[in-house]
């Protein structure tokens, strides 16, 4: 008799990343015909008001969960968080009249950011360069541009481990900040913040939409080269359906954002990843350099922890070894970027 074991499989991938089962059982119980209706949410017309209805509870969700201020737009786009790279300049850069912006370069993400709006104004990176993208810069270090547009950073850099555990401040200057990977991590106050964006598939749902927060009084100043679906006055204007939107992968955050609220909100969720993020760090730490973080200590990611096997620069045949041990403990997705190790 051939028995059907589940497989049990634990994911660590950044994004698309694990989502809760009991949205996955919920999307699979209402795919062949969402509420009744006798058609799954994959064929909904996103001009219908039942989509309209799955729209504006995913909104009204994400406001609640983080307090976002009446004076700011909720917007579900698509490109991703790196669309954004794009549209966070082609849309504030041209606030002032100097076109510029201050960026803070902690990793990957947040380079390839500045490399992108390059092409639409000056960017000026605040801190002398980093030799390795393993902590934030002293905030004593920086040089604040007051004509500039906004200031950008990246909340948690996903490749390297590194997450501000503080709100830069700008002295009146927009911040702007890419939250992908710790979005609805912690709670957040919105209105230290002009924009917020965030890609979906790390933390509250599926990859296709990216959620984008902006205060209202920063709608408006898009560039004239400003493609029309990365114009957030148009996006906001028509409620994130001037053109068809992910409307599945909108659903799907609407479910990961009910468990959210369900489990206890951002607190909860801050408490859970404290707990999670320790035991690691823990074992790091104790481990008398077997496991070595390569990320000073107080800007450690709670969302994703570097380390290296053996030794520092790690040792090739412990790090095969125990990514081979963790497969078959049914562990994937453990591999790191080469740059920063397991």
């Amino acid at each position: 008799m051939e028995h059907n074991n589940k497989k049990h499989t634990i994911n660590f991938g950044a994004g698309p990343a694990k989502l809760p089962q009991s949205v996955l059982l919920q999307a699979q119980a209402e795919l062949l015909s969402y509420s009744g209706l006798g058609i799954s949410v994959l064929e909904m017309s996103h001009r219908s008001s039942d989509f309209n209805k799955i729209l504006n509870k995913t909104e009204n969700l994400v406001r609640e969960l983080l307090n976002v201020p009446d004076n700011y737009k909720v917007m579900f786009l698509q490109g991703g968080g790196s669309g954004q790279f794009s549209g966070v300049p082609l849309n504030l850069i041209g606030l002032k009249e100097a076109r510029s912006a201050d960026y803070i370069v902690t990793g990957t993400w947040s380079a390839k950011a500045a490399k992108e709006a390059e092409k639409y104004g000056k960017v000026n990176v605040i801190h002398p360069k980093l030799d390795a993208y393993t902590k934030i810069p002293d905030p004593g270090s920086w040089t604040l541009n007051p004509s500039a547009s906004y200031v950008y950073y990246c909340c948690n850099e996903t490749v390297h481990g590194v997450e501000f555990n503080f709100t830069p401040e700008t002295n009146g200057v927009v911040l702007v900040s890419d939250m992908s990977s710790n979005f609805l991590s912690r709670p957040v106050d919105v209105s230290k913040f002009g924009l917020i964006y965030a890609g979906a598939q790390k933390n509250v749902g599926c990859a296709g939409v990216t959620v984008v927060i902006v205060r209202e009084d920063l709608l408006g100043h898009a560039l004239k080269e400003c493609p029309i679906i990365m114009d957030y006055k148009v996006q906001a204007e028509m409620n994130s359906l001037y053109n068809t939107p992910p409307c599945f992968s909108i659903y799907i955050m609407g479910l990961v954002l009910e468990w959210i609220k369900n489990n206890g909100g951002s607190a909860a969720m801050e408490r859970l990843n404290k707990k999670k993020s320790s035991m690691i760090y823990d074992i790091i730490n104790t481990s008398e350099d077997f496991y070595v973080c390569p990320v000073e200590a107080g800007c450690r990611s709670r969302m994703n922890v570097p380390f290296r096997v053996g030794k520092k620069e790690g040792d090739e045949a412990l790090e095969k070894e125990f990514l081979d041990g963790a497969s078959k403990l049914g562990m994937i997705s453990l591999k790191g970027h080469r740059s920063v190790g397991e």
